[in-house]
């Protein structure tokens, strides 16, 4: 009676031992610090655009002290293109302002290749258009 209770206590903790082992792998560091934010895929999109028209409203001495403020909104629209309001900082040559903010609202269209979107409503390719500059301050 006690060799059969022994031949199961061996054939049950061979069934649920585990045979293999099995190593993590270790994460690197990019993987680690790799957490973005959907502002910093944004952030990332339209920042030349933005770069560009800093420049056409305050000359090229402002390209240097802009600064990414925040997401306002972001609206889809029924095209497949996202418009978003992004407010930033410019840098001011007035003594009473430090800075001066303003509201950028941005159009990106991303391109409608994919064969679930309406051809008919979303024809275009990939692209980004300033739509409208404003100054808070003013």
């Amino acid at each position: 009676m006690i060799k059969q209770y022994l031949i199961m206590l061996v054939i049950l903790l061979s069934a649920f031992t585990p045979l293999q082992k099995v190593t993590a792998e270790s994460i690197s560091v990019l993987e680690k610090e790799g957490y973005f934010t959907t502002e910093d895929i944004v952030a990332d999109i339209v920042f030349p655009t933005i770069d560009q028209r800093v420049i056409k409203e305050y000359g090229q001495d402002a390209l240097i002290g802009w600064q990414w403020k925040r997401i306002q909104c972001i609206k889809y629209n029924t095209d497949h293109s996202y418009t978003v309001y992004i407010k930033i900082e410019v840098p001011s040559d007035q003594k009473e302002l430090n800075y001066i903010e303003d509201l950028v609202k941005v159009k990106i269209s991303p391109s409608c290749d994919s064969e679930k979107l309406n051809k008919l409503l979303c024809n275009h390719g990939f692209k980004i258009d300033v739509l409208d500059y404003k100054h808070l301050n003013e």
